[in-house]
């Protein structure tokens, strides 16, 4: 068992502050890279280590189980290895798969992996045939409903009210959609994930000898993530604490991004209300991104939003580049420019990552990444040309291209009749969800027939396509990541590229109201703030190649562009910034000295498997190379060499130096 103090001396104040607040209710505000995880995980340990807790009382709640397994682990090497660290769901199932038999008898219901032929089985019941992306899209708004305790009798009201939409239909017909797919699961003796905690809750309220049991198993609650809790979660934590107050939530509402999917922010920023005693701890110091990063995440808010302004821990960096291009396709070749640079300078890829608004984006960057042969790897987005609408595209085209006889109309226009037979509409989808992404992807195919252009035949297109896929679908182990802002929350890079970030993107068109605005703009900050050192934001006035340049910045760089950048108003591409040095180079600069360090780094970074920068950055070999320290007194003399790194490589430069 750990001593207490030990526990304690790792931590800033404010994270000291919250393990030692060890009862009574208390809500953690956290932004983002501030150790909100350290600052629980040693809460708990402290509890234990001070005989507070036991840990087989205390239920830890995440919201993935990368995070949970995360926090079981540092649990562990902090002594209190006992403790349950769930997921809602996990923590729910276990619970309902041991009351189930005692409460109704038998086994509880096989869980469905997914709800889709569920829905098929439901739309056909109703008279309904939707496509792939409809059924997605019923999937999704039985989901919202279940989570926000809306039964289908009442899901066309609430619906309404919550500016809810599917395809082109009617919210009466989901709510007839709804109620089948409920009768459909009772018939084949399914439960799907909302219903795990719905049984659960249900057997907490109906029987008290199973309230009694999971009440006295655990005393003691801690709840991450807590500005993503929805009404069913909010429900079934209630039904845990029965009443009682020793419940610690941490969670950061400048991050709530899943409000589409019921997520109610409310529940963080009003705990002080619902519970009047509760104390609230700040984690404000940011461990995790520079000064530079930092600034550009606090400008997105305005001080009056509820939530935590940063303060950075580390020390100066590259500043933040904006960039505005001409078009989407001078934009991915940019960012697939700079990656390469960033790599040629010993930045891995796999610390790289490309992050976007919607699925649709990837396609550009899948191609310029593989143009120049730089591997990637794909998070929540399925790869474009594996896209189930891709692929149907793909082939009518390949079929047409082989009937063709001679064109009739340009190259786009011909796409657009080919794909009007998979429900292709020039004009975008009044709804959102998997419908408006599924236009999307096959938007992009009209605008790569645009892009060819001039006499390209519809063969000349389907080889196009045919050798983009090959491309893009080649294996990849250590790549650059590509993913949406929503599938990057959680996750952080070195280097970040935030791409498209024009308005009608972010925010999306459809984001009308107040809230949905803010919304997007939460979502924005969350891809800032998942760089540590570099970052690029960057958006294009056209979307295709040659394309009319009239989209403009994003409304939520208002407050991060410097003033004398011009692309706001004019929506053309910016001159390449310049490259700043820390160190001006002599005329008589060593160049070959020079080369002979970054051999020699390059070298220890893979020997170590570290990047290249955590060795020495470029800078200080750029010292090194102008100062030529000849001794360790000399070589201690330049900066970015302190007594660790002059003990771990001093020799091996001063020889590097010397010419041995």
């Amino acid at each position: 068992m750990p001593d207490p103090s030990d526990l304690l001396a790792a931590l800033d104040p404010e994270q000291r502050q919250v393990a030692q607040t060890i009862r009574g209710p208390l809500v953690v505000v956290a932004g983002a890279g501030t150790g909100k995880t350290r600052a629980i995980t040693h809460r708990i340990a402290y509890g234990v280590a001070t005989n507070v807790y036991q840990p087989t009382e205390v239920l830890a709640v995440s919201f993935t189980t990368r995070a949970a397994g995360e926090m079981r682990a540092r649990l562990q090497q902090l002594g209190a290895g006992g403790v349950q660290a769930r997921t809602f769901h996990s923590a729910a199932l276990r619970q309902a798969r041991f009351f189930w038999p005692q409460v109704y008898g038998g086994e509880l219901p096989e869980v469905t992996g997914s709800k889709i032929p569920l829905v098929v089985e439901a739309t056909r019941k109703v008279g309904l045939r939707p496509d792939q992306s409809v059924l997605r899209d019923l999937a999704s708004a039985i989901e919202w409903a279940k989570v926000s305790n809306v039964r289908p009798a009442q899901y066309a009201g609430k619906a309404k009210d919550a500016r809810r939409e599917v395809g082109d239909l009617q919210p009466s017909q989901v709510g007839e959609v709804y109620a089948a797919y409920e009768e459909v699961k009772r018939g084949h003796h399914r439960i799907d994930m909302e219903d795990i905690l719905l049984v659960t809750a249900a057997m907490l309220t109906e029987d008290e000898r199973v309230a009694a049991q999971v009440r006295s198993q655990y005393r003691w609650f801690v709840v991450d993530e807590f500005q993503d809790v929805n009404p069913l979660q909010a429900t079934l934590l209630d039904l845990w604490l029965g009443g009682r107050d020793e419940l610690c939530v941490v969670g950061d509402p400048r991050q709530t991004i899943y409000s589409f999917a019921g997520a109610k922010a409310e529940y963080l920023t009003g705990f002080t209300r619902r519970y009047e005693d509760a104390q609230r701890v700040d984690l404000v110091r940011n461990y995790r991104s520079t000064p530079q990063v930092v600034a550009a995440a606090n400008a997105v808010f305005d001080r009056r939003t509820f939530g935590v302004t940063l303060e950075a821990q580390r020390s100066a960096g590259d500043p933040v580049t904006y960039r505005g291009f001409g078009d989407e396709p001078a934009e991915a070749a940019y960012v697939a420019g700079e990656v390469r640079r960033l790599h040629d300078r010993g930045l891995p890829y796999r610390d790289m990552a490309v992050l976007f608004r919607i699925n649709a984006q990837s396609e550009a960057y899948e191609e310029a990444l593989g143009a120049q042969g730089i591997p990637y790897v794909l998070r929540g987005v399925e790869r474009f040309f594996e896209r189930g609408e891709v692929r149907q595209a793909v082939t009518l085209l390949r079929a047409a291209a082989v009937s063709e006889t001679e064109a009739s109309g340009d190259l786009a226009g011909q796409v657009r009749d080919v794909l009007s037979g998979l429900g292709y509409t020039a004009d975008p989808p009044a709804a959102s969800g998997a419908v408006r992404d599924r236009w999307e992807s096959l938007h992009a195919l009209v605008s790569m027939a645009t892009d060819l252009g001039g006499n390209a035949s519809l063969a000349d297109l389907v080889n196009d396509l045919e050798r983009r896929a090959a491309t893009a679908n080649a294996p990849t182990a250590d790549g650059v990541t590509l993913a949406t802002m929503h599938s990057a929350k959680g996750l952080e890079w070195e280097a970040v590229f935030c791409v498209g970030m024009q308005e009608g993107t972010v925010p999306l068109v459809h984001a009308t109201t107040e809230a949905e605005i803010e919304e997007e703009r939460r979502l924005f900050y969350v891809g800032i703030t998942r760089a540590r050192s570099f970052l690029t934001i960057s958006w294009a006035a056209a979307r295709q190649a040659g394309g009319r340049g009239n989209r403009q910045p994003t409304r939520f760089l208002d407050r991060l562009l410097p003033a004398d950048h011009a692309a706001r108003s004019q929506g053309r591409p910016q001159p390449k910034a310049k490259k700043v040095r820390l160190v001006a180079r002599p005329d008589d600069f060593d160049e070959a000295l020079f080369e002979k360090l970054r051999a020699w780094r390059t070298e220890q970074a893979q020997e170590q498997s570290v990047p290249a920068y955590v060795i020495f950055n470029d800078q200080t070999l750029e010292q090194l190379t102008i100062l030529k320290p000849s001794d360790v007194r000399e070589l201690v003399k330049v900066k970015g060499i302190g007594q660790a790194k002059l003990d771990q490589y001093g020799e091996d430069v001063l020889r590097v130096i010397g010419g041995e």
